[in-house]
């Protein structure tokens, strides 16, 4: 690529930053792709695990790197949601007719696939970071893909609204004596919400990939502990939840460190300017309890490549950068985003509330869904398209 002028300058070192330089080359944009430094220690491992829906696995198949990730990645054919008291809610694939709810991938594995493919892709050069004087390069448009903490986004002037939920997210990979059968499973606990995601590594039939949502002091006496005393209050806590259900589950093991990280739910009032866009959790964050946070994200890059190139096509004379197009983006996607992180902060609201009425409640409310067929297959259909 030569000198200066590039369509799109793409900031950012993530998924959502690779997945947009990829799919923007691939339809034909030119594309600098000014890589974050790295923040994570070198030598560290990545135990993170994503659950991605419908859309994502076919943004990433049109991107070519699907078919490599599939091995690191294991299906979910269940899911399994427990009420602090008597509440449950269900839902299979066989129910939805489709061959499987989601899958879990791991995130390391992802971000090297995508960095893979962008080393041969077309029409993309490496450029330096974005500092605060801007980009290195000229470009029609600035994709600001830098995550929550965007300091490009808060040099624009864009407010980013968090409102911290004092709640931090515990990970960590862990081995079972029982067999997952592809069930994810989710116990909301008040104040806390435990997960336990099937996954394929170390062993396919039993592996899975734990985040577990509790409060700041609880998350900072569970990184503290030893492995073998965080393993048993791990399984105390879904012995204590379910018996019968921590027996299907299986006694629980670590196959990684444990890692953590404060919870918020924020957003930026504005997503887009003249010559500047936000995508992914420069715009927006949720709580992982719905697992949407890299939906959502990969929901935008497959929308902003969409208007920009269908916009090339019918308003040829509209550069990148055109706010007129860019607020079409907004538009498609503000809504459901919005949508998608008040039935986050909600739940999780309700299931934080101990009082007594709000608990009966809750659980008999989940019990009504688990009843109620058409409610759930629109609520899983929702979730598999997170558009």
């Amino acid at each position: 690529m030569s000198a200066s002028q590039f369509d799109v300058c793409v900031s950012g070192s993530g998924a959502v930053a690779m997945s947009l330089a990829l799919a923007l080359s691939r339809e034909g944009w030119s594309v600098a792709w000014a890589k974050s430094p790295q923040v994570a220690p070198a030598g560290s491992t990545d135990i993170r695990t994503y659950a991605l829906n419908a859309r994502s696995i076919a943004l990433l198949e049109r991107l070519r790197v699907w078919p490599a990730l599939k091995q690191w990645s294991a299906p979910v054919l269940e899911m399994d949601i427990r009420g602090d008291e008597s509440g449950t809610l269900t839902f299979s694939a066989w129910q939805q007719k489709v061959s499987e709810l989601a899958w879990i991938v791991d995130a390391g594995a992802l971000e090297r696939l995508l960095g893979q493919a962008l080393e041969f892709a077309p029409r993309v050069e490496v450029v330096p970071p974005v500092t605060e004087k801007g980009p290195a390069v000229l470009a029609n448009l600035l994709a600001v893909c830098e995550g929550k903490q965007s300091t490009t986004r808060a040099a624009l002037g864009v407010e980013f609204t968090r409102q911290d939920y004092g709640h931090w997210g515990v990970a960590a990979r862990l081995k079972a004596t029982q067999p997952h059968h592809g069930v994810a499973r989710q116990w909301f606990r008040s104040p806390d919400i435990l997960a336990l995601l099937p996954f394929n590594d170390p062993d396919p039939l039993s592996s899975y990939g734990l985040v577990w949502s509790v409060p700041k002091a609880r998350a900072e006496h569970l990184l503290a502990l030893a492995p073998e005393d965080f393993e048993r209050e791990l399984n105390d806590a879904i012995y204590q939840s379910d018996s019968d259900l921590a027996a299907r589950v299986g006694a629980l093991s670590l196959t990684s460190s444990v890692a953590g990280w404060p919870l918020a739910l924020a957003k930026a009032n504005r997503w887009a300017g003249a010559g500047w866009v936000l995508v992914g959790d420069a715009a927006h964050q949720v709580h992982p309890l719905s697992g949407q946070g890299l939906n959502l994200g990969l929901a935008d890059v497959d929308a902003l490549v969409s208007v920009l190139t269908d916009a090339r096509e019918r308003e040829p004379w509209r550069q990148p950068g055109d706010e007129r197009t860019l607020n079409r983006y907004v538009r498609q996607r503000q809504l459901p985003t919005q949508a998608m992180q008040g039935l986050t902060d909600g739940l999780l609201k309700l299931f934080a509330d101990s009082r007594g009425p709000v608990k009966d409640l809750r659980n008999a409310g989940m019990s009504l869904v688990q009843r109620m067929t058409p409610v759930k297959q629109w609520l899983v259909g929702r979730a598999l398209d997170a558009s």
